[in-house]
C-alpha cells in the first residue's frame, strides 16, 4: 500500500510539473516567433493571445504563410484555443499577386501613407509580390524579401500567367548611370527618364536605337549602347571592378534613407545598387548583409568587393556599411558617396570595422543571389 502511495504521489508531481513547465501562451508565440520570423522586415507576424477566466486562449492578428499557421496550430496542440489568425499569403485574386514597378524609381515606405518613413526603393522592371491592400497603398515584397508600402501608382500589375510571360520575353537592361526614354530616334520628348539596372521589354531596332516598352506599355527609343539584353547581363560572374566602377560614378552623390537607386542612396542602398549592376541581389540593410558572406575581421586580408560593416563595438550592433577597395581605402555613403581609410594614421580615416563580408565565392549561399537563380527573372 505504502509503495502504491509512493508512485501516486509521483505522478501527482510530474503533472504538477507539466503543467508548471507549460509554456504560457504569448510566451510560446514569441518563441514561435523568432523561429519562424525573426526579422520583421522580411516577415509577416502580427498575433496577440488573450485568454479568457475559462483558460480559453484566442488568437488574432495575421502571419504571411500558411507554413506560419501551421506551426501555431502545431504548437498549441494541448491548449484550449481558438485561431482567428488570417494569412496575408494569396489573400488577393489572381491579376493582384503580382506587379511590375513601372517607374524610374518608386518610394517604398514603412506604412501606408506618404507621411512615412522611407524604407527602400524599387526600380523601374523589379517584380514585386503583392502581399495585401491598405486603401490606396500596397505591401509588397521585394525580390531581396524586404516588406515594405508602395501607392498603386507605382506598379503595374500581372496575373501569373504575364508574369510567366514576362520572365520569358526579350529584355533589356539599362547600363548607364541615368538616360531617358523619348519618343523618336534622336528626339527629346521624354517618355520617362531611366536609372543603372531599370528593365524594360525589347520592342523592336532603328538604327543606333532600340525601342523598348516600360511594364505599363509606355514605348519609347533609348541608344542601343545604353542598354544590355536582360540574358546577357544576367550571366555576368562575380566582377569586383564593375562593382568598384558602379559605386565610383556615384561619388558626390548624397545620402537618402531608404535610398537604394542611382539617384541617391544610403550605406546600404549603395552596396545593393553597386552589386546589382553585376547581376547580384544583396539583403537591403546593413545589418542583414553583414549576417551573409564569408566572415573574417582583418581589414589587410580584405579583397576588392568586400563588404565592410560598422558600428557600436560594445554591442556589436551593425549600423553602417562600405565597400573597400584597396591599399586600405574604401568607398560608402556617409553624407554622402565618398572615399574613406581604414587606416588610423591616415588623414582620411573614418571608422574601424566592426567584421568584413566576403561575397566572391559566396554567391548561392542565404541572403546572396545571381539575378539569373531568382525565380522572380526567370523561370
Amino acid at each position: 500500500m505504502k509503495k502504491l502511495l509512493t508512485i501516486a504521489l509521483l505522478l501527482v508531481m510530474a503533472l504538477a510539473a507539466t503543467a508548471q513547465t507549460k509554456m504560457q501562451p504569448q510566451d510560446l508565440l514569441e518563441m514561435l516567433k523568432t523561429r519562424h520570423a525573426p526579422d520583421k522586415r522580411t516577415a509577416i507576424w502580427d498575433v496577440k493571445a488573450t485568454t479568457n477566466k475559462k483558460g480559453v486562449t484566442t488568437l488574432t492578428g495575421k502571419v504571411g504563410t500558411q507554413d506560419m499557421l501551421n506551426a501555431i496550430n502545431t504548437a498549441f496542440k494541448g491548449y484550449q484555443m481558438q485561431n482567428r489568425l488570417t494569412v496575408v499569403e494569396n489573400s488577393l485574386p489572381d491579376g493582384r499577386r503580382w506587379a511590375l514597378v513601372k517607374l524610374s524609381i518608386a518610394t517604398l515606405r514603412t506604412e501606408g501613407k506618404h507621411a512615412a518613413e522611407v524604407a527602400t526603393q524599387a526600380i523601374m522592371g523589379m517584380p514585386v509580390k503583392v502581399l495585401e491592400k491598405d486603401d490606396e497603398w500596397y505591401r509588397v515584397q521585394t525580390p531581396d524579401n524586404y516588406i515594405s508600402y508602395v501607392p498603386e501608382s507605382s506598379l503595374c500589375f500581372k496575373t501569373e500567367a504575364q508574369m510567366a510571360q514576362w520572365r520569358k520575353a526579350r529584355r533589356c537592361v539599362v547600363s548607364v548611370y541615368d538616360s531617358r526614354l523619348v519618343t523618336e530616334p534622336g528626339g527629346d520628348e521624354t517618355v520617362t527618364d531611366l536609372v543603372l539596372s531599370n528593365i524594360l521589354e525589347f520592342r523592336g531596332q532603328q538604327g543606333d536605337w532600340v525601342r523598348l516598352a516600360t511594364p505599363d506599355g509606355r514605348e519609347g527609343y533609348i541608344l542601343k549602347s545604353q542598354v544590355e539584353d536582360v540574358s546577357q547581363w544576367a550571366q555576368q560572374n562575380f566582377d569586383a571592378a564593375l562593382i568598384e566602377k558602379t559605386a565610383r560614378r556615384m561619388m558626390g552623390s548624397s545620402y537618402l534613407w531608404g535610398g537604394t537607386s542611382t539617384k541617391v542612396t544610403d550605406c546600404s542602398g549603395l552596396v545593393k545598387v553597386s552589386y546589382l549592376a553585376n547581376a547580384i541581389i544583396l539583403q537591403r540593410d546593413a545589418s542583414q548583409q553583414a549576417l551573409t558572406g564569408k566572415k573574417f575581421n582583418d581589414y589587410h586580408q580584405a579583397q576588392l568587393g568586400d563588404l565592410l560593416f560598422f558600428g557600436n563595438s560594445k554591442t556589436g550592433r551593425v549600423t553602417h556599411v562600405g565597400i573597400y577597395l584597396r591599399d586600405g581605402k574604401y568607398i560608402h555613403c556617409s553624407g554622402q558617396v565618398k572615399v574613406n581609410s581604414l587606416d588610423p594614421k591616415a588623414p582620411d580615416y573614418l571608422y574601424s570595422p566592426l567584421s568584413i563580408s566576403r561575397i566572391n565565392g559566396m554567391i548561392g549561399t542565404k541572403g546572396i543571389t545571381y539575378v539569373r537563380d531568382h525565380k522572380w527573372y526567370f523561370d
